[in-house]
């Protein structure tokens, strides 16, 4: 049997196939565009790594609405293309999982409903912080879907890998900022932000499990009020 013929000297053999894309992604490959319109079949192309701005607006309404409509078990990459009229490479070259995506939705609702309070105490700071938070959990679909996004990472690596590795690490260097200003003003030792940040998650998150986050300052109050004191030595 012959042997295919080996590249001139000096240049390198092809790439394998990208193996990060799902083996169901269609063939379109987000050939680049300069202007991001829909190609002939419907559906937007890119411009490569590089996002382009009315694609990826696009996917994140469509991505947006699907969730809102079918909650996080209706939540797809397949429907969300569908909706938006984009190529799934090019949906999953930027966000390589479900997870991925949902959280880029979740954050951006999120920093939208809640600013990070400075009111000159860590107790009103996060007491401010865990009502805004369970309202916002409450009353929007991507905050009523993330309960679903915990619970899946429990049994699916590639959700534990983005709500792990990429979600809490964000939401952790947000959350030391109201804490570091604490150790400024003298509030709490600085050894112990580490364990506060970890002890105001695993609180803020059993209450979402268990579904308990309907308004109830006292114990808000009372919680808060033990992490800070204990936080002091």
């Amino acid at each position: 049997m012959s042997r295919p013929p080996r590249p001139p000297a000096g240049v390198p053999p092809s790439e394998p196939a990208d193996r990060s894309i799902p083996p169901d992604a269609d063939d379109d490959d987000g050939a680049p565009s300069p202007s991001g319109m829909a190609d002939g079949r419907g559906r937007r192309t890119s411009i490569g790594a590089r996002r382009n701005p009315a694609s990826e607006a696009a996917v994140i309404a469509a991505a947006r609405s699907l969730l809102q409509e079918k909650g996080y078990a209706g939540f797809s990459i397949d429907e969300v293309a569908r909706r938006a009229g984009a190529g799934k490479p090019t949906i999953y070259r930027w966000w390589p999982t479900k997870a991925d995506l949902f959280i880029a939705i979740y954050q951006a609702d999120k920093a939208a409903a809640i600013a990070m309070p400075d009111t000159g105490s860590l107790a009103r700071d996060l007491r401010t912080l865990v009502n805004a938070l369970w309202t916002f959990w409450r009353t929007t679909p991507s905050g009523g879907a993330f309960r679903a996004l915990i619970a899946e990472a429990q049994t699916n690596p590639a959700s534990l890998a983005a709500l792990r590795d990429r979600f809490v690490p964000q939401h952790m260097c947000r959350l030391r900022e109201v804490f570091d200003r604490a150790v400024e003003r003298g509030e709490i030792a600085p050894d112990n932000v580490e364990a506060l940040v970890e002890l105001y998650f695993g609180f803020n998150w059993f209450r979402l499990l268990m579904n308990r986050i309907d308004d109830d300052p006292d114990h808000v109050a009372r919680a808060v009020q033990m992490m800070v004191e204990g936080a002091r030595r």
